[in-house]
């Protein structure tokens, strides 16, 4: 497992700010009760990291169980989210033995690498959403809106401080996944700064094959576009 979500995991807060999620959350709210909701909602998250998304999203559930491999990232979202469920599992495999009104997959959905791996996480998520529920999938791209990007940012803490530099490309376009290089520049206290990379390794799959796995599942999809020039895959279970 990524560097990111196992000995650096501790950064996480000064990597992704909680803040940042204010917008995107509201927006993935307004789709999903959008979509029709019934009264007191539950919701099932898969790949939930640090618990950004669950911060915002918990204050329109009635309950909410947020699931990740990683369980020093669990950790974190504990502490940001005490009401909430945390359960440790694969989104490819997880198998709760309950149903939720809505099943939610950020872009955790990303490190599925392969067509099997997808199709393990989108069942995952059928399995466990009941019948007229909403899945929700926000993969960073499909194939077609693919762009090669820089990033860079980071936060000051208590005694401590992050920057990074991300770096997305594609290095084989006729594959299903692409790259991305992570430099963390972490300074703590009195200690050297200290620095370190890592490479993630993301799926990247066409429209056409997320639509089709998506109906083989049983789900009935449709394509939504955010603000970020995202497809965002909505899937009702009939």
């Amino acid at each position: 497992m990524e560097k990111m979500y196992t000995e650096l995991a501790t950064w996480w807060p000064l990597l992704s700010p909680v803040e940042d999620y204010a917008d995107e959350a509201a927006f993935f709210q307004q789709l999903l009760f959008g979509a029709g909701l019934p009264s007191a909602p539950t919701l099932l998250e898969l790949g939930s990291g640090g618990g950004n998304n669950a911060f915002y999203l918990k204050r329109t559930f009635a309950h909410i169980t947020l699931s990740d491999l990683s369980p020093q990232m669990l950790a974190i979202s504990r502490a940001l989210n005490p009401e909430c469920e945390h359960v440790a599992g694969d989104m490819r495999t997880t198998r709760l033995g309950r149903l939720f009104d809505v099943v939610f997959i950020h872009d955790a959905i990303d490190y599925m690498t392969t067509l099997t791996d997808l199709r393990q996480a989108l069942e995952t998520a059928f399995v466990h959403c009941k019948a007229g529920g909403v899945a929700l999938l926000v993969p960073d791209y499909v194939r077609e809106t693919f762009e090669p990007s820089t990033d860079h940012g980071g936060e000051d803490g208590d005694h401590r401080a992050l920057r990074y530099i991300e770096w997305t490309y594609d290095p084989d376009d006729t594959d299903t996944t692409y790259t991305t290089e992570y430099v963390y520049l972490l300074r703590e206290a009195d200690q050297p700064l200290r620095i370190e990379h890592e490479q993630h390794i993301g799926g990247l799959f066409p429209r056409a094959e997320w639509l089709r796995l998506l109906h083989e599942t049983g789900f009935a999809p449709e394509i939504v576009r955010d603000a970020y020039g995202r497809d965002l895959f909505v899937a009702r279970r009939s």
